[in-house]
């Protein structure tokens, strides 16, 4: 080093140099402070809304934000209270425990919005197939892989989310601890006021929030329902009058008749009641009421109400058929383990060759066993070569079709068929239209079948697409049905057709009952005679003032209108 470098070395930095290097650090500071306050606010307002957020659609609105938690309270005090290392501690566990507390108002709210109930913590991971199933079968299986991952980093994100910002209030707390004191324990004042007065700035929205609480209350004792559930049902599913009925005194007053129960997805009480979808499905029903009354059929009418809501159509499938109520996985699984007798049971006891038509089965299903079909035909075995319908892997018109030409033209004794049609499941994006009955053949024509139009006159209150696609849908199923009875009904058809559910809320708005229409077709005088004390109403469309039943009643009603009613049975201890 030179003499002049080193004695400039020892002189310093010039003072102009100085002046450069501090003046990108004092111009950084405020900007440093920006960050650090602007992340302490995200943090504040990111816990502040899950102890808040609503896990209903309903309630989604800035005003259902305006409350002071009970809980953040208590966590505030707790992080002031203690020293550094247990602090520490709680933010490690309470952080990831918020984030759990998020994804299950997620959950609930997902689950309301569509199925018009909370998530179940014990049995709603059952369903994960199902969905996955679902969103596959409308939007192909990439959209079903990307929807799975989103999940999986929603959920990852809000359990890491949550707990750093936990941690950034705890700072922020700590950092301002006067103030932070002053100011949890005014909002604890204001809590216990605003509680004591019954303070609401939105209708139903208490400021003295203790919602989690209340949330994880209700899930707990929900899982405890869960757990103690098992053996009741147990025991009711061993508890059936009609167990030990023979044969000959079963459904003698169905002789020599081929009978089909037909299950339409989503056709709930809505679709005749509600103003936005009544006017085009009523129609459909008044009509062929008349059409069918001048072939010489008579129809009566009425609701059951089913154990499930915007789906989950196999529980009502289970309580329909069996007499039980079936309004979960877990109560699901035990029925199809056990030798319960179904309706399809007890027609096959009786002589019946029973039959299970089933469109939308496109996977293996060991379980058709419990149903006692003689014959079973999966969406494979229908042979069906045209496009999908949205979910639909084919039209209702084509699995009728189907059912007439290969099962109950060659049958050589009584039929008993269960059917689900589904050309009006959700999404409700792609509705065929009714063609000729000898134009089906093996489904290729509707490869240039375009989705109908919606012919429903335009209703400004109408909720959009859904809603609209919804009524198109179940106008198209009942035009199958009643078209199907015209063209192949003799007098030994006897028709029962219902709804397994009410759409989602989507459609039908919350607060929506769970009662679907039902009724009985037939030709033979004698059928509709015996189901005159069922008070059912006369026509394919119930009104307001018919009957409703609980959906599990149905089967022993049925079995003692049309059979010998079993000797009383004791209630299981």
């Amino acid at each position: 080093m030179t003499l002049p470098a080193r004695l400039r070395r020892l002189a310093g930095p010039r003072a102009g140099a100085a002046d450069d290097a501090r003046t990108p650090a004092v111009s950084s500071v405020p900007r440093r402070r920006t960050r650090r306050a602007l992340g302490a606010a995200l943090a504040v307002l990111l816990v502040y809304g899950v102890l808040v957020g609503p896990d209903r659609l309903s309630e989604l609105t800035p005003g259902a934000f305006l409350r002071i938690p009970l809980e953040g309270l208590l966590i505030a005090a707790l992080l002031l209270a203690l020293p550094a290392r247990p602090r520490r501690v709680v933010v490690a566990v309470v952080g990831p425990l918020l984030g759990l507390l998020a994804v299950v108002k997620l959950a609930d709210l997902g689950f309301r919005t569509a199925l018009d109930r909370p998530f179940d913590l014990v049995l709603d991971w059952l369903l994960l197939d199902d969905a996955f199933g679902f969103v596959r079968d409308s939007a192909g299986r990439a959209g079903a892989l990307g929807a799975a991952v989103g999940v999986v980093l929603l959920i990852g994100v809000l359990l890491l989310g949550v707990t750093v910002a936990l941690r950034r209030f705890a700072a922020l707390l700590v950092g301002h601890e006067r103030a932070a004191t002053r100011v949890v324990a005014a909002l604890t004042v204001a809590w216990v006021a605003c509680a004591v007065v019954g303070v609401r700035i939105v209708p139903g929205v208490p400021v003295a929030d203790a919602g989690v609480t209340a949330l994880v209350g209700a899930h707990a004792a929900q899982v405890d329902d869960r757990l103690r559930d098992s053996g009741r049902f147990t025991a009711k599913i061993g508890s059936d009058p009609f167990r030990e009925v023979p044969g000959e005194q079963l459904l003698t007053g169905l002789r020599g008749k081929d009978v089909i129960l037909a299950f339409v997805e989503s056709y709930g009480r809505d679709a005749v009641e509600n103003p936005a979808l009544a006017p085009q499905v009523n129609a459909v029903l008044d009509a062929g009421t008349e059409t069918l009354r001048s072939a010489g059929y008579g129809s009566r009418s009425g609701f059951l109400t089913s154990p499930t809501f915007g789906g989950g159509s196999w529980l009502a499938h289970d309580t329909l058929l069996s007499g039980l109520w079936t309004d979960n996985e877990q109560r699901h699984r035990a029925l199809l383990s056990s030798d319960r007798l179904t309706l399809n049971g007890a027609f096959r006891r009786a002589g019946w060759q029973t039959v299970g038509v089933l469109p939308a089965a496109t996977q293996p299903w060991p379980e058709q066993g419990f149903f006692s079909y003689d014959r079973y035909y999966d969406a494979e075995a229908l042979g069906y070569r045209g496009p999908n319908f949205s979910y639909a892997p084919m039209p209702d018109q084509y699995t009728l079709s189907f059912f007439q030409r290969q099962v109950r033209a060659r049958a050589d004794r009584p039929i008993m068929a269960q059917i689900p049609l589904i050309s009006s499941h959700s999404p409700w994006t792609a509705v065929p239209q009714m063609i000729g009955w000898d134009e089906v053949g093996d489904g290729s024509i509707y490869h240039g079948d375009a989705a109908a139009a919606d012919d429903g006159e335009t209703d400004e209150r109408d909720t959009g697409r859904a809603r609209a696609g919804y009524r198109q849908a179940i106008a198209y199923s009942l035009r199958t049905l009643i078209s199907y009875v015209q063209t192949y009904g003799d007098d030994d058809l006897v028709l029962v057709f219902l709804g397994d559910h009410q759409p989602s809320p989507v459609v039908t708005g919350e607060g929506a009952s769970r009662d679907v229409p039902i009724t009985i077709v037939a030709r033979d005088r004698g059928v509709l005679d015996r189901v005159a004390g069922w008070g059912w109403q006369d026509g394919l469309r119930p009104g307001p003032q018919a009957p409703v039943w609980p959906m599990d009643t149905f089967r022993d009603r049925f079995l003692t209108t049309f059979g010998t009613a079993p000797p009383p049975l004791a209630a299981p201890r």
